[in-house]
């Protein structure tokens, strides 16, 4: 179907360093350091960058799901928050969902959450991630 590119340019030692990442051709350039990924300092990081890329497929594939279901939905909004522990490894995503899905009874639209967080193609390329919780509601 598609084939995308991203890079990452990391110069220096880990901290001290500084890096730079773009998304695709021009969308996106911006700034990552030690402090930005592992402490609170300026700049993005790859966490960051994978809860985004979680959170846009989770919205659309579940956007899908709902226009088969007949029931295109009016807005999918979803928030994903990584957790990197120690290792580093990134050990939890919480999935924040919040839809608004005119005619869609909640238990049918709970299904196609569910289903949605299995089938996603970021969901199944995260799969070593040990928990990722889904809390999808209706607005």
């Amino acid at each position: 179907m598609s084939i995308r590119n991203s890079s990452a340019t990391w110069k220096g030692t880990l901290k001290e360093g500084a890096g730079t990442m773009t998304i695709g051709p021009g969308h996106y350039e911006g700034p990552f350091t030690f402090a930005s990924r592992f402490e609170s300092g300026n700049g993005t990081n790859p966490e960051e960058l994978v809860g985004a890329a979680h959170a846009g497929c989770y919205s659309m594939f579940l956007s899908a799901l709902l226009t088969g279901n007949g029931t295109p939905p009016v807005r999918v909004t979803t928030t994903a928050t990584v957790h990197l522990e120690a290792g580093p490894t990134i050990t939890r995503i919480d999935l924040v969902c919040e839809a608004d899905v005119p005619g869609i009874s909640a238990e049918k639209f709970a299904e196609l959450s569910i289903d949605a967080k299995a089938k996603c193609p970021i969901s199944k390329a995260l799969a070593a991630v040990e928990t990722v919780t889904l809390d999808a509601k209706l607005v």
